[in-house]
């Protein structure tokens, strides 16, 4: 597992320091209108994905890692379950140990489908309103 270094609460950046003011001749300026909404940085949807992001790794790990976290309890607590034979005369242990592929492939699955059902959606919000507050800021 990887270690999230981001906040979960919204940061604001601390506000620029006063300038001096300038002593340049004015000019005429249209009238320049605040955006209607908080920029990029200040966005809730980035507390959101990183909820989402969060919740995607851990159930595929958990998915995964419960598994073999059961497997070696079995093998540790239950040996007269692990060395009975299950079908065609396949050890259990050795059964529950060839499961794990498939149970791998599920995790990777559902990682896949949480990442195209919850995470992308909002990746690609946040990458479209992000492109707009730089077209809004280069037009400034």
């Amino acid at each position: 597992m990887s270690y999230d270094p981001s906040p979960s609460y919204q940061h604001r950046p601390p506000p620029p320091p006063p300038q001096a003011p300038h002593h340049r001749p004015t000019t005429h300026r249209a009238p320049h209108h605040a955006p209607r909404r908080d920029p990029l940085g200040h966005h809730s949807d980035l507390r959101i994905l990183r909820g989402a992001y969060r919740w995607q790794r851990r159930t595929a790990t958990l998915t995964a890692l419960g598994y073999f976290t059961l497997f070696l309890v079995l093998s540790a607590y239950a040996p007269g379950l692990m060395t009975g034979t299950a079908v065609a005369g396949l050890p259990t242990g050795l059964l529950l140990a060839l499961v794990q592929l498939p149970v791998t492939w599920l995790a990777i699955a559902l990682y896949e489908y949480t990442a195209r059902r919850r995470v992308d959606p909002l990746a690609d919000r946040i990458r479209k309103e992000a492109a707009l507050d730089a077209r809004r800021g280069a037009g400034r």
